[in-house]
């Protein structure tokens, strides 16, 4: 059986095109995390985190009295947390976000979602 040279060329065009459109797959997401930011003390710990679009924070409550995690540009508000509960916040984009408990002020905390 002999292959023309035409029929020769239609395969080595196949094969680089297919070469050329798997090279632009697009690449594996990064696996999404879970933090865990531990409100104990009155204090948020840790109170800077970075982390990555996409990814949850999980707030949970140590203190025997409610908190909040309410973002201060309105981003997010978690309500009370009542003691020994917990609650969680996926990043959607990048960008830095800060938050207070509005019940204790002074507690402070900053998302870095790079």
């Amino acid at each position: 059986m002999r292959i023309s040279a035409s029929c020769g060329f239609v395969v080595s065009a196949a094969v680089a095109l297919g070469l050329l459109v798997g090279s632009r797959a697009p690449r594996a997401a990064a696996p999404l995390v879970t933090h865990t930011v531990t409100i104990d003390g009155t204090r948020f710990q840790p109170d800077d985190l970075v982390i990555e679009p996409g990814d949850s924070v999980v707030w949970i409550n140590r203190d025997p009295f409610p908190h909040t995690v309410t973002g201060t540009a309105g981003t997010f508000d978690s309500k009370e947390i009542q003691p020994g509960s917990s609650w969680t916040y996926k990043a959607p984009k990048k960008g830095d976000v800060t938050y207070i408990c509005t019940l204790h002020p002074t507690m402070k905390g900053t998302l870095r979602v790079r």
